[in-house]
């Protein structure tokens, strides 16, 4: 999937905030390890592809096939982490009942129980350009594909994958 950086606003803004609240679903349900949120996030043939973004630091990742795969992938690697996601630059283009969205998504994590520590200094901070492409499905709108690109980090990598050893 490509999408052009230079993406204008299209649609009406009712439909550009609705898309851009699936993504923010998809953050919350990730940061409060929600499943019924990050499922209201994704169509069920959604995709998520974060392989660019584990690539640049050393790491392998398989893309994420169907809303079921993303969920239990992502809630048992990033759910019980310290986690907060903040979406910013959302650039929204709504043609019918499909969408694509260019964003950024600074995204802190600590090890479970270690946010609230200030004398933690063990953390991963990235901040990632997402680009997806959604679809309308009844009132409200899905991520159908997401991928993930790291744009820069700070911190250790090994607190990404400590769920999932």
């Amino acid at each position: 999937m490509t999408i052009a950086t230079n993406l204008p606003a299209t649609g009406s803004p009712t439909d550009r905030l609705a898309v851009i609240d699936a993504l923010y679903r998809y953050a919350a349900g990730l940061d409060d390890d929600d499943r019924r949120m990050l499922e209201s996030a994704l169509t069920e043939d959604a995709v998520v592809d974060l392989t660019s973004a584990v690539t640049k630091l050393g790491m392998e990742f398989p893309v994420l096939e169907s809303r079921e795969v993303v969920m239990s992938t992502l809630l048992g690697a990033v759910g019980p982490l310290d986690t907060s996601h903040s979406l910013s630059n959302l650039r929204v283009r709504v043609d019918g009942d499909r969408a694509e969205v260019r964003c950024y998504a600074q995204a802190q994590h600590f090890l479970p129980g270690g946010g609230p520590d200030p004398a933690n200094l063990r953390h991963a901070l990235m901040m990632n350009r997402y680009d997806a492409a959604l679809r309308r499905d009844g009132p409200d709108w899905r991520i159908a594909r997401l991928n993930i690109d790291l744009v820069w980090f700070d911190g250790d990598p090994a607190v990404l994958v400590s769920q999932v050893s």
